[in-house]
């Protein structure tokens, strides 16, 4: 394939559906981590050590693994990190213990780079009016990963035991390690970059004290992603314990709600478009806390719950969309680096969040999730306030 070949509609598919199945990994522990604790009979607030981890590998492995698309072929090293990623998940599978299982969860986490560098390798391959189309795709492949895995984890661990979800999340990765070679054809330079990796990983920092305002989108957004999952870790514990009784398959059902954002999202950022993203950010980030602030009273019921988790859901993608929007009206030479910036702060929340949030729920039941959420919600809203300095 030359340069300046043109993916079809069906590669550009099929790589949609690789974003959704690499970026899945992550999500299958959320609705059936109950289960997973109870297997290997460690507490609520340990089994937090599961998804934290993995999503502050996530963030390790953006930084320290993103900048070699700069240096070698983003067909390579999607092969490469899914093919690490097929590895931990078989170890997922087969671990009688629970550190090896965490050990697998974790580098799980830090080969997690593919759905970063498809962007990249589709963004050489399609005409320059249908990337932002493209790249909706690819966007939408993600969050179907996500929307799939938590809902399909709850349903097939019900009937058939959480490692029948690893079993099956291994099955496709496999497949698609076995397919990418052929999704994705060859034919790119290998290096586009004449920077050495060391100077790539340091060009980032300049930019933290030259574009400040970085760093308030990535702890806003960071807080968003750590409510996120601290939510439906915290859910899915409540749900599952014997005050409410119900099983993971519910967890999961509830966890179809995210479907609201798929169709929501774009309708925002198009309305963000016209307000502004930091004005739209604000707006969004008061909405998701009236939303969170009605968790404890109507939590007692599983049909009270459907209000607060529709709002969080209705809203929550839009204040990520408005933190990117910020940033990506720079200059085009830095955004790479910018976005390395916004990412690794937002899963360094997500992995704090994981954690914090089964610790909360561990001592506090409930309540203390309600609370946990209740004070990143407020926090998230006062930095959003604060960001509306910076201009519209």
């Amino acid at each position: 394939m030359n340069q300046t070949a043109r993916l079809t509609g069906a590669q550009e598919t099929s790589l949609a559906i690789v974003a959704a199945v690499v970026t899945a990994n992550a999500y299958y522990i959320h609705p059936i981590i109950a289960l997973v604790a109870d297997h290997f009979g460690v507490s609520h607030a340990r089994i937090g050590l599961v998804p934290a981890l993995n999503q502050l590998a996530l963030a390790v492995g953006i930084f320290m693994l993103l900048p070699l698309g700069d240096r070698i072929s983003n067909r390579r090293l999607t092969i490469a990190f899914a093919t690490g990623q097929t590895v931990c998940l078989a170890i997922m599978t087969l671990a009688q213990d629970f550190t090896l299982f965490v050990i697998g969860s974790t580098l799980l986490g830090y080969f997690t780079i593919a759905p970063y560098l498809l962007p990249a390798y589709a963004s050489k391959r399609v005409a320059p009016e249908r990337l932002g189309q493209v790249t909706a795709k690819l966007t939408a492949g993600v969050i179907l990963g996500i929307l799939v895995a938590r809902v399909g984890a709850g349903v097939i661990a019900e009937h058939f035991g959480w490692r029948a979800v690893y079993w099956i999340a291994t099955g496709l990765m496999l497949a698609i390690t076995v397919a990418l070679p052929r999704l994705m054809e060859g034919g790119e330079r290998s290096a586009s970059s004449r920077q050495s990796y060391p100077s790539l990983l340091v060009s980032v920092f300049p930019l933290i004290g030259k574009h400040r305002e970085i760093l308030l989108a990535g702890a806003i957004q960071g807080l968003n992603f750590a409510q996120f999952i601290a939510l439906w870790l915290g859910l899915a514990l409540y749900l599952t314990s014997p005050a409410m009784g119900y099983g993971t398959d519910t967890v999961g059902y509830l966890a179809g709600l995210a479907a609201v954002s798929i169709f929501s999202t774009p309708r925002l950022g198009r309305w963000s478009d016209a307000v502004g993203p930091r004005k739209a950010r604000t707006i969004f980030a008061i909405i998701q806390l009236g939303g969170i602030a009605l968790l404890w009273p109507l939590g007692g019921t599983l049909w009270g719950l459907l209000v607060p988790l529709f709002v969080t859901n209705l809203v929550g993608p839009g204040i990520d969309v408005t933190g990117r929007m910020t940033f990506l009206a720079l200059d085009p030479a830095i955004r790479t680096r910018l976005t390395t910036i916004y990412v690794v702060i937002m899963f360094i929340g997500g992995g704090l969040g994981s954690y914090a949030g089964t610790v909360a729920y561990d001592a506090y039941g409930w309540a203390g999730t309600c609370a946990l959420l209740g004070l990143c919600s407020v926090a998230l809203t006062g930095l959003t306030m604060l960001t509306r300095r910076y201009g519209r």
